[in-house]
Order: C-alpha cells, then structure tokens, then sequence
C-alpha cells in the first residue's frame, strides 16, 4: 500500500530508501553458497519493498526489514526440504492457516467456487510436503467474541475511564503498526486488546493444537496465507513470541499472491490439482463448506459488535445494517435510535486518507463515534496489496469486483454458534473470564519509541 497524499518529493526519497533497504536486506540474508542444493533452488525468491506494505512512515529497522525479508518463499522450503532429510530431530511439522479474505482471489482468478478454491490450494500445498491445512475462521470467532465483551466493558465505563471510547479495532496491523510508531499515546489506549485472527491462529495452532498432538510448540512451523504484507509484520511482534519454546506464534506470512508465484514457478494449474478436504484443529474432522462472518470486504467486526451492543447494552434486536456513506464510500456510518436519541454510533474507516480525517477530528474532540473499524487498505482486507494486483502494483479492479461477489456469496456464520469455540472456552482457556483467555486472546497496544536505526522515510 503506498501512501495517497505523499508529494513527489517524498515519493522519490521514499523510493531511494526502498532501493537502500533492499540492499541491506540481501546482505543480511544472502546465501552463503554453504547450503544443499534442493529442488526449490530454481525457485524465484520474493522481493518485498517496503512500497508493498504500509511500514513506510519510518517505522521499519534495518533489523526488521531482513526480518521481513525471511518471511519469503526461500524459508517455507527451507523447512519442506528439512523434512526431506534423514535426521528426523530437525523435521518441522508443517501448518499452514487461510485467511477468509485470500480464498475469493484463488476462487475468482481461476474461476473456481470458494469451496473447490479451498479444497484445490490445500491439495496444492499437501502436495508440497505440507502437513496440516486450516482455515482462520475459527480464529476470527474468537477474535470478535472478545472483541464484542470489550466494548460492552468499555461502554459500561465510559463515565469513569477517560480513554474507554472511542474503542478502535485491532484486526488491522497496518493500521495498528501507524498508531502506535506515529500516532501513539493518542490513539493506542483506544485500540480493542483482542488479538487479530492471525495471531489468536497462531495461539491455536501453537498452543491447542499442539497439545493435542502431543507436540512442542517448536516442533511446529506455522505459516499463514495472508491478503496484505502487513501480517508479515505482526508475526514479527515480540509479544507473539513464546521464549519458553523459542517460538513464534506465526512463523512465517506468504501473500495470496506468493502462493500464486509458487504455482506457477512449479508449472502448477489450479484446475488441475486434486481437491483435499481442510483440516480441522480437532482431530481427523475435517471442514466443511467455507463460511465468513458478516461484513462485505473484512471480517465484519462493525457488523458483530455493533449487534451485539445494541443486544446487551439496550435490548433491541438488529437484523439488518443500514450503512449511511459519508465523504466516500469508504468512511461510512451506523446508527442506533431508541427514544429519539442515537445512543450507537459506529463508523467503518478503510484507507489512511479516512484514517487521518478520523484521528484529525480526534484531536480536535469532535470524535463522536463509539466505535470504529479501522483498516489501513481502501476497500478494506480483499484489496490487500498482496493479492489482485496488475503486474505494474495498480489494483486490479475486475478482479476485485469478482472477488467481493464470491465472498459476499459465502455464507454467513455467526461466531456464537461455533460450538467447538464454546467447548475450547471452558475446556482450554478455563472459562470466559480467565487469565488465560486474557494471556491467549488478548495483547496490549503502545507508543514505540523510534529507533535511532529507522529509515528516514515520510509517509
């Protein structure tokens, strides 16, 4: 995602320090010449420009940027070739999670159902020498049940706790990244603690599942299928990182549009790969049809919260949302009425253009909303500038249209339902209002000082 509003000025600087990032990147991690030889080596490894994603306010380290870089192709093979190997003390268990939003651009750009787009990437990546394949729904689940309880707590404490509400989403870790390098204290005492999908995946996949497989979290290295290059990012934070087991959460992102890269540098057709049913974190039962949560471009936290408040906090039943667009149409605006006075008023803001209007209005106390659905991507997670991309980096705009009708398609699954969630939350996590759930579900948000390595970078 580049910025919208940087001059040509800062657009050139920013592509100088581009040019000088990529340079440090591949010295920190070129290959020595040490390594085996091994069928992946003819693959093309992925260049990752700091324009792909949104750490372009000079929030990226030197060290975080070959960091970054390691997330690639190169590492997902390092393991699949370890496992190829006689000393078995070195094999990974190989898990990889799909994200909701990547499966509509598999299924639009080969002209698949959802369902076969599911079922034909995971036999694509099991053909690879991948383990397990899961779909992030689940995480999602979780993800906006605490997120719900949260702002019902926050509304109930509105009078006594200054930075109660507004309360912002925090699904997004490109918008979360800004807030807390360049917005700061100003914001991320607002931002929701629930964790995001991916990395509540990350707690599943690495806590749960493990111990039902009777592993070492470290035993497993956990990829995610991501929309955007941001979620590389996350996985880097220090507190999705378990010392203990000297594991991360997630261990490694792929963008939809890297796995497409691998396809097609292994000559591979979509239509011709043998469709595989997705596992399930819960022993040999497997997924059935692929279900999204209600919103049509991210995983509907607006939506859900929104419901849920006006539910528990004024006892009103709302089936329908009606969205009022404001100055585009992605800043939008919903309301509750009840006696005629508005007593919810939520907002969904997609792209920093709508970002940096709302945290303007913030610092003015002309902020009203109660809560806001913030993504750092205009048209929220389906335009993630890892997939439905033009080779030039312009969004693809057919496909787009494509992909938001396959997944407004999909059916809609409200998380209350999950039943295998309300047996995790009393079996694994000890109950709703544990410190479990607390230490699993959730993290904290806040000002980080910029180090005096970051690159000089406007965004």
């Amino acid at each position: 995602m580049k910025c919208e509003n940087c001059t040509k000025k800062e657009c050139s600087k920013k592509q100088k320090n581009d040019d000088t990032q990529s340079a440090s990147v591949d010295a920190l991690s070129s290959n020595d010449g040490s390594e085996e030889k091994n069928e992946f080596d003819t693959l093309a490894n992925a260049k990752i420009l700091l324009s792909d994603c949104l750490a372009c306010d000079s929030c990226m380290t030197l060290e975080e940027g070959a960091r970054v870089f390691q997330q690639n192709q190169k590492e997902f093979f390092r393991i699949l070739n370890l496992n190829k190997k006689c000393d078995t003390s070195k094999h990974k268990v190989l898990a990889v999670s799909l994200c909701p939003q990547s499966l509509p651009y598999f299924a639009a750009k080969f002209n698949l159902s959802v369902n076969e787009a599911a079922k034909r990437l995971c036999g694509f990546l099991k053909s690879l020498g991948v383990h397990y394949v899961f779909d992030t729904t689940i995480a999602a689940d979780f993800s906006i049940l605490e997120s719900q309880r949260e702002f019902v707590q926050r509304y109930q404490r509105r009078n006594q706790e200054e930075h109660a509400l507004p309360m912002f989403a925090s699904a997004c870790p490109g918008w979360i990244r800004y807030a807390e390098r360049v917005l700061t204290n100003l914001v991320t005492s607002h931002i929701c603690t629930a964790k995001s999908p991916q990395q509540i995946m990350g707690s599943l996949v690495k806590g749960y599942f493990a111990r039902q497989q009777n592993l070492s979290p470290d035993k497993i290295f956990h990829v995610v299928v991501a929309p955007c290059y941001d979620k590389k990012l996350e996985a880097l934070r220090e507190d999705f990182y378990t010392a203990l087991y000297n594991s991360a959460e997630v261990d490694c992102v792929l963008t939809s549009g890297e796995i497409v890269q691998i396809m097609e540098q292994k000559n591979v057709s979509m239509k011709d790969v043998t469709e595989v049913a997705v596992d399930s974190l819960f022993g040999d039962f497997k997924e059935g049809d692929v279900v999204r949560h209600d919103g049509k471009r991210s995983d509907g936290y607006l939506e859900h919260i929104f419901k849920h408040a006006a539910k528990e906090l004024f006892g009103v039943d709302v089936k329908e949302i009606t969205y009022k667009a404001l100055k585009n149409k992605d800043f939008q605006e919903v309301t509750l009425e009840k006696d005629g006075e508005t007593v919810l008023r939520f907002a969904a803001a997609y792209g920093f253009r709508n970002i940096q209007n709302m945290v303007l209005k913030l610092k003015k106390g002309k902020f009203f909303y109660h809560f806001v659905e913030v993504l750092a991507c205009p048209g929220g997670c389906l335009n993630g500038k890892g997939q439905a991309q033009t080779e030039d980096g312009k969004p693809d705009r057919a496909l787009l249209a494509q992909m938001e009708e396959v997944y407004t398609a999909i059916p809609v699954r409200l998380p209350e339902t999950n039943l295998h969630v309300q047996r995790m939350y009393q079996d694994w996590l000890e109950g709703m209002d544990s410190k479990k759930v607390q230490d699993t579900l959730h993290t904290t948000y806040s000002a980080v000082n910029q180090s005096t390595s970051s690159l000089d970078i406007k965004w």
